[in-house]
């Protein structure tokens, strides 16, 4: 803060607060759900859902794209033995796919394959649509346009 700013209002720091709350606690609900689907032992079509290690490094390389699998272990914090069982499982499911790093022949990169970004995107839309229905549920149609504003000013701070 310069000296020609002004602190913010109590009211401001009220709202910043706020939003650290409910952001983390969305997060946390929303990673219990996760969860909770993926623990099933197997989907519908009598396949076996991923593991929660699994998912965190399909999330991971939907976010950040291509990675050794030696990178994965360092950003999941685990073995690099425990990340190559993660990796073949992956694999086996047709979730991922190794290939040559083209800047280091010696070095495979993990990538999601299309089955694997199908996942994730079908994932995320669960999510938006378990957050709509809950919004709809708690929220009277004020509160959810309010909401909508509130969101337009936050993506404005995330911008600046």
């Amino acid at each position: 803060m310069t000296d020609d700013e002004a602190p913010p209002s109590e009211t401001a720091v009220r709202a910043a607060g706020d939003i650290w709350m409910v952001v983390g606690a969305l997060r946390r609900k929303l990673r219990v759900l996760e969860a909770g689907e993926s623990l099933v032992d197997q989907d519908r079509d009598g396949e076996k859902e991923p593991s929660l290690s699994q998912i965190s490094v399909l999330r991971r390389l939907a976010r950040g794209g291509p990675a050794s699998a030696s990178d994965l272990a360092v950003a999941e914090g685990v073995r690099p033995q425990s990340m190559a069982k993660t990796v073949i499982a992956l694999e086996q499911a047709g979730l991922v796919a190794r290939h040559q790093d083209p800047g280091d022949g010696r070095r495979q990169l993990v990538s999601l394959t299309e089955q694997g970004r199908e996942r994730r995107q079908g994932e995320r839309l669960a999510r938006q649509a378990w957050l709509a229905r809950a919004l709809q549920e708690h929220g009277t149609e004020e509160e959810i346009q309010a909401v909508v504003t509130a969101m337009a000013l936050l993506d404005r701070v995330a911008q600046a």
